[in-house]
């Protein structure tokens, strides 16, 4: 660095400079005005454009950050919204459930005392029909119990009886069995 201010301030130091770094003028010139042709240019047709763009940009994140707050406002309403709606609802089941199963003891003791009722009367027929199968079962056995009688004393007497006779034994029998 010292050695360039020094040859700055020599004579002739445009010209060491000009061999040093082949500077020439007019070519200096030229490439200035290009320089600043490119600059205005580029302004011109490439950062206009792009500044333009990015306002635009700007100015839609905002509009987006502005819908962002609105929405997360509407969020939070339709929140309390909904959490009161779930607290009402939550309470309905819970009405509804005990009304249920208020309903289901009701209904279980209705069908209880039916159950009942219905068992009462199956037990009831059954015990007729037992009854009647017992008594047939009874007048079966006292008939066949007095043919065996009448049977058995016609082979031990060695006689044929008559009906008249078979029937005073069966008679008899079954007068006997009875008691």
């Amino acid at each position: 660095m010292m050695t360039f201010l020094a040859a700055a301030a020599e004579p002739g130091a445009f010209e060491t400079l000009s061999k040093t770094f082949g500077l020439h003028g007019m070519f200096l010139v030229a490439q200035v005005v290009n320089f600043i042709l490119v600059i205005l240019v580029l302004k011109k047709f490439a950062f206009g454009p792009i500044q333009e763009m990015l306002e635009k940009r700007h100015d839609r994140i905002a509009a987006g950050e502005e819908k962002l707050k609105h929405i997360e406002k509407q969020l939070a309403e339709s929140e309390a919204t909904t959490a009161a709606t779930i607290a009402k609802a939550n309470e309905d089941a819970r009405r509804l459930i005990n009304e249920a199963k208020e309903g289901a003891t009701a209904f279980t003791e209705q069908k209880a005392q039916e159950a009942t009722s219905q068992a009462q009367q199956i037990l009831a027929k059954a015990e007729a029909a037992a009854k009647a199968d017992r008594e047939r079962i009874s007048a079966e056995l006292k008939r066949e119990f007095g043919r065996l009688v009448a049977d058995t004393t016609s082979q031990v007497t060695g006689k044929v009886l008559t009906k008249d006779d078979q029937d005073r034994i069966n008679q008899e029998a079954v007068a006997s069995v009875g008691s």
